[in-house]
């Protein structure tokens, strides 16, 4: 099974460049994020001409989440991170494909820090950390996957004396991800590649991906019952540089019976 992660920045803008990544690569579960659509404005027609059912939560000109299957079952288990009855924000989505739990999420990027959103990134990390532990305890396969917006250490981020006062590469975010990964969570990318410069994030700014001057923060954690299960994992790195693409590189992992 091939799985796989894309923060599209606006899923109906940039829908050639999906279609197109999808023909390509051909992945049996996509997780998207940043749809910037709401509900009903989901492309959800071309995404079955594609071969893809889909389920998503919209939210207008922010946000979004959805989870494709190519094939497989599809059901949907949340759409909402539990912790907050007000949290307004689409940032979660929850699904069983073929046995394996899908979490898709878009962490709050949390700029400007300190402040108020700071505080809401930070909330939002313990939130996930506490449902990560449940899902631990379910005994299921399971995959946490997205847009984390965090930069785990220097070795992810170009330049990271240039980042040590922002939201991502902050401290407090760090220590929020690692302790995410001491509840016996695998990084994916990194238990594969652990000496290699690997980004998945580009500004449009400034040349950065010309420059090769990224950052790493589209991450895939296996649970144990998955982390046996790894067998290869990448970026399609070539994806940024098409026309009208995201900022963001779509990543992959692949997974054995």
């Amino acid at each position: 099974m091939k799985i796989a992660t894309y923060n599209v920045n606006s899923v109906n803008a940039r829908l050639p460049v999906l279609l197109r990544w999808l023909d390509e690569t051909k992945p049996d579960v996509v997780c998207l994020q940043e749809l910037k659509a709401v509900q009903e404005n989901f492309p959800e027609q071309a995404i079955n001409d594609a071969g893809y059912s889909a389920i998503w939560h919209g939210q207008k000109a922010w946000n979004g989440v959805a989870i494709l299957s190519r094939g497989g079952n599809l059901s949907e288990r949340r759409r909402v991170l539990p912790g907050d009855p007000v949290d307004e924000h689409s940032r979660y989505i929850e699904a069983e494909v073929d046995g394996i739990v899908v979490g898709c999420l878009y962490l709050p990027n949390g700029n400007p820090a300190p402040g108020p959103k700071f505080d809401y990134k930070l909330s939002w990390m313990d939130r996930l950390i506490t449902h990560a532990a449940e899902l631990l305890s379910s005994g299921m396969p399971v995959v946490l996957t997205g847009d984390y917006n965090v930069i785990p250490t220097e070795q992810d981020v170009y330049k990271p004396e240039n980042w040590v006062n922002d939201a991502l590469f902050r401290p407090e975010t760090r220590e929020a991800f690692q302790t995410l990964l001491k509840q016996g969570w695998t990084d994916a990318l990194r238990k594969l590649h652990p000496n290699e410069r690997i980004y998945t994030y580009y500004d449009f700014f400034r040349n950065a991906f010309g420059r090769d001057a990224g950052l790493r923060i589209d991450h895939f954690l296996l649970n144990p019952q998955l982390e046996s299960r790894l067998k290869a994992a990448g970026v399609d790195r070539h994806v940024r540089g098409w026309e009208k693409t995201s900022d963001h590189a779509p990543v992959w992992m692949e997974l054995g019976d």
